[in-house]
């Protein structure tokens, strides 16, 4: 590979790097090739970019990059392979199911909206990580329940102004 090359690829990383908020690092050396088809296929479905890079490139462009990627430049040793998903737990789940046929693959690191997780042993931790559409749901429930709750207790009053103001006075 030429220094222009490098250069091109570095340049490509480094954009890749900027445009994505959930980057995963994870090592899928060992798989055969029909495994390894089968990872690309689940990554495809999900919704998630999985590429192979070489570590000195994208420590480069880690380098170079706005982020601060913490300790994650030290995890580029072995094979390395990127995961680029729209939801932080995306590729953690993906990483969990996948393991339950095989060993692989391992979880080097991740970097969800600037936090910074080392080491396979973050797995669960990312896989309980909500999504942005998961935490609305959540305050959606959280402000709809007081009212469903005075709702349903004003029909249970009966519709009588003394059974909905002895209602709205427990509530």
């Amino acid at each position: 590979m030429t220094r222009e090359e490098k250069a091109t690829v570095i340049e490509d990383l480094k954009s890749q790097l900027a445009d994505n908020t959930t980057i995963y690092l994870a090592d899928i050396s060992g798989l055969d090739a029909g495994t390894t088809s089968a990872l690309r296929r689940a990554c495809s479905k999900a919704n998630i970019k999985l590429a192979v890079v070489k570590n000195t490139l994208l420590a480069k462009a880690m380098e170079a990059s706005d982020k601060e990627f913490g300790e994650l430049p030290e995890v580029l040793k072995g094979n390395t392979s990127l995961m680029f998903s729209e939801t932080g737990n995306g590729p953690a789940k993906l990483i969990k199911t996948f393991r339950k046929k095989s060993d692989r693959p391992l979880l080097k690191g991740a970097f969800i909206e600037e936090a910074v997780f080392v080491g396979d042993d973050k797995l669960d931790t990312l896989v309980s990580i909500k999504s942005k559409e998961e935490v609305i749901a959540v305050i959606v429930a959280f402000l709809q329940s007081p009212a469903k709750n005075v709702i349903s207790g004003l029909k249970s009053g009966g519709g009588k102004l003394a059974g909905i103001l002895k209602t709205l006075s427990e509530k």
